[in-house]
């Protein structure tokens, strides 16, 4: 059609995929979480819990054992099991104290429960913009979101690469703020030498099925303050019923649930642990020959790993500059995908641009929280508030989901070879060329 061979020819067009076999899901498990599982069925205690106070509030010994597992691993005083990440948000945010009407500084560049999370206690979520290289929180942006009603900032270690805790910290201390680290895609990553998620008040990881540690569902809170950490065993385990037994003198945000992880998870979870400095490393490992075989691409950044921090990879993160490629990155995506690489999306949420922030509903048809009394000013959710992490999400970005499937040095090879394959033949994807085949 254009005078190249059929073999160069782009899939989108008419011409063969470069990969032409589907991927192999991302599963971690083996022989020894299945015999941890079966024992713990054949013991007959799926969970150890008792919604009462009693030797079991805490759990049972799996739960037990995995906690003390964490702790040790992660170097931190207080490690806390939830049935999910999304649990573990909403019990942190009310272990720190946070009041009705309070303000959260959260990043509009993660998954929808971060920000939720604040508004289950009735607190409001203010929308900092990202940094342009790494998609975490900007420290200047959260700096001018401060208000009188700021008490905490909700930090996520987005796709596997830590904030700049030290910029943060640093805000939070001037400001007598609380810091909340979500660091549910970053397990193992390190910041000065520290893991992610352990720099703040309280931080943790997710356990969710495609995340590096897979135990279904479920999540880890990480603390070393004693305080935060009783109070996060006493929210995932109906708090209210508890308290005046255990002698708790301060009952606000006592209001329990049952976000307790069981048995067979916590079981599964001691096995995992045991795997993911090599479960990282193998993410790395592709990292590293993704960077090397991209990195000649004209128009396409390959992700960046700051000074004195090390990357855990989740998904990778590339921008395609549509000036420089001189073709529109959906057009880029569609032709990607026709050659056979998965996992790629060029969308990513904007939370701050969702219906219920949009609308301002949450609770009811009225408007609560923002049209009470406790929401003591207008907070701005309108498109423009965030525009790094807008554009990111309009313009620029290309996402890669290390995570979603088992990937070989062959395999990797393949998507590099398709990257370059549609690279070579950008001339077929500009416009008028397009027009031409329809």
């Amino acid at each position: 059609m254009n005078g190249q061979p059929q073999n160069s020819q782009l899939a989108l067009l008419g011409g063969k995929k470069t990969i032409k076999k589907e991927f192999a899901r991302y599963n971690p498990l083996g022989l020894e979480e299945v015999e941890a599982a079966k024992k713990v069925v054949e013991s007959g205690v799926l969970s150890g819990f008792l919604g009462r106070w009693h030797p079991d509030f805490f759990g049972g010994p799996k739960v037990q054992e995995f906690e003390r597992m964490c702790e040790t691993y992660f170097g931190v005083k207080h490690a806390v099991t939830v049935n999910s990440w999304t649990s573990g948000l909403v019990a942190a945010v009310g272990a720190i104290g946070i009041e009705p009407g309070d303000e959260v500084i959260v990043s509009p560049w993660t998954m929808s429960a971060t920000a939720t999370a604040i508004l289950h206690w009735n607190a409001i979520p203010v929308f900092a913009d990202i940094e342009p290289e790494t998609f975490c929180l900007d420290p200047a942006s959260v700096e001018r979101n401060i208000t009188p009603y700021t008490k905490a900032i909700l930090s996520v270690d987005i796709a596997g690469h830590s904030a700049d805790m030290d910029a943060l910290l640093g805000i939070a201390k001037r400001h007598n703020l609380k810091i909340i680290s979500d660091t549910a895609q970053a397990p193992m990553a390190t910041y000065k030498g520290r893991y992610a998620g352990t720099l703040a008040d309280i931080g943790g990881f997710s356990l969710n099925y495609h995340k590096h540690i897979h135990t279904g569902e479920g999540g880890i809170l990480v603390t070393n303050d004693d305080e935060f950490a009783d109070r996060l065993r006493l929210i995932r385990n109906h708090a209210e019923v508890v308290v005046e037994e255990k002698g708790v003198a301060n009952i606000s945000n006592m209001i329990g649930y049952n976000f307790r992880l069981g048995e067979i998870e916590c079981a599964i979870g001691i096995e995992q642990l045991k795997k993911l400095k090599t479960q990282v490393k193998s993410r790395q490992h592709i990292a590293q020959k993704l960077n090397k075989g991209l990195a000649d691409l004209k128009g396409l950044t390959v992700p960046i790993v700051k000074p004195n921090c090390t990357h855990a990879y989740y998904v990778y993160t590339m921008k395609i500059n549509s000036e420089i490629t001189g073709v529109d990155r959906l057009t880029i995506h569609k032709a990607l995908l026709a050659e056979g690489v998965t996992a790629l999306a060029i969308k990513y949420e904007n939370i701050h641009l969702l219906p219920m922030y949009q609308k301002k509903i949450a609770y009811g048809t009225k408007g609560f929280p923002w049209s009470s009394d406790i929401c003591r000013r207008n907070v701005n959710y309108a498109k423009g508030i965030c525009p790094v992490a807008e554009e990111m999400n309009d313009r620029y970005f290309l996402g890669f989901g290390i995570c979603s499937f088992e990937y070989s040095d062959s395999d990797i090879d393949l998507v590099i070879k398709a990257f370059h394959k549609v690279w070579d033949n950008l001339i077929q994807l500009k416009q008028p060329f397009l027009e031409r085949c329809t």
